[in-house]
């Protein structure tokens, strides 16, 4: 019986979230990281719309009941431009929301008072106290090992700062994939984890149909972190937040430099290169635990399995200590 913050607050089974991957994670997948005893959350990102958040919230309930719980992920940065697609989600009474990638500040209140819980993704400590000071619930560690868009700070040194700078309950992204990774994280002091990559070899996602070929050939070196598929799909994010993806034809060609720098080639040149039903071309966003994912598995065994070896993971290093 697991016994941590989030199981507690959310009344699931397994400390697991289902990661809010915009264009990856839509109701089939939510709801089936539910039905396993996580709660899934919704990527919505900010090309979403009232009518394909309806389609997704009936998908959860396929997958996971009539009275199954909503989670949604968005990005703060939109939100700033156009809030429209928070009050969306709101409409569904979520049990939790993510609001990540900015200060969620002016949002956080509605969706307390809406009766969500409120987390955001950080990847500084800089970003720690711009969220603790939003009055957001728990705090995600997101690691540069995560797939989408993160930071520059790899997983765990970035937990260890993060638990031993807040009284915030702190869970961990980035990197995840096995028992032994979510073992890790709960031992380092996180309250659950989020599960990202790991899922994307599972039938229930969405996305291009190339896209889990692609992941299953991948091995944990074959990913960049770039700003060129921002760039090549006209994508507004802020510059401190790039994206990891896989490697291919198109990231050799048009990717330069360490990640730290904008490529260096003009928005109109990268998004005329571009083309996204190219598998050798197109973005699959995925994080280093790509090496781990070897097979097509339903996301409900993807969950129930990293639980469970978790579990036993646990139990055996209580043994270590005399």
């Amino acid at each position: 019986m697991w016994n941590t913050w989030l199981t507690r607050t959310l009344n699931i089974d397994l400390p697991i979230l289902g990661a809010p991957m915009g264009g990856r994670a839509g109701g089939e997948l939510a709801g089936q990281v539910t039905a396993a005893g996580g709660l899934g959350m919704i990527g919505a990102a900010r090309y979403a719309t009232p009518p394909w958040l309806a389609e997704q919230a009936e998908l959860v309930r396929a997958a996971a009941g009539p009275e199954a719980p909503f989670a949604f992920g968005l990005m703060t940065w939109s939100l700033d431009q156009d809030d429209a697609l928070l009050d969306a989600v709101l409409a569904y009474s979520p049990k939790l929301i993510s609001l990540s990638f900015g200060d969620p500040a002016p949002y956080v209140p509605r969706a307390k008072d809406a009766g969500a819980v409120v987390i955001s993704q950080i990847n500084s400590l800089e970003d720690l106290r711009v969220v603790e000071a939003a009055g957001v619930d728990a705090v995600v560690a997101q690691g540069g090992e995560a797939g989408g868009h993160t930071g520059r700070i790899a997983t765990l040194p970035l937990l260890q700062e993060v638990v031993r700078a807040t009284d915030l309950p702190v869970l961990a992204a980035g990197g995840i994939g096995t028992g032994a990774g979510l073992a890790a994280v709960l031992a380092a002091g996180a309250h659950g984890a989020l599960l990202g990559t790991a899922l994307l070899a599972s039938p229930e996602t969405v996305g291009p149909d190339y896209a889990i070929k692609v992941l299953l050939e991948a091995g944990s070196a074959d990913t960049v972190y770039t700003d060129v598929f921002d760039k090549a799909r006209h994508q507004p994010w802020p510059t401190r937040w790039f994206g990891r993806a896989l490697t291919n034809d198109f990231t050799a060609q048009w990717h330069d430099g360490d990640g730290v720098a904008p490529s260096s080639g003009s928005e109109e040149e990268i998004s005329g290169a571009y083309d996204g039903a190219d598998p050798s071309v197109g973005v699959v966003y995925a994080g280093q635990a790509a090496g781990l994912v070897d097979s097509i598995r339903p996301a409900g065994e993807v969950v129930r399995t990293i639980a469970a070896d978790a579990e036993q993971r646990l139990r055996a290093v209580a043994g270590v200590l005399s």
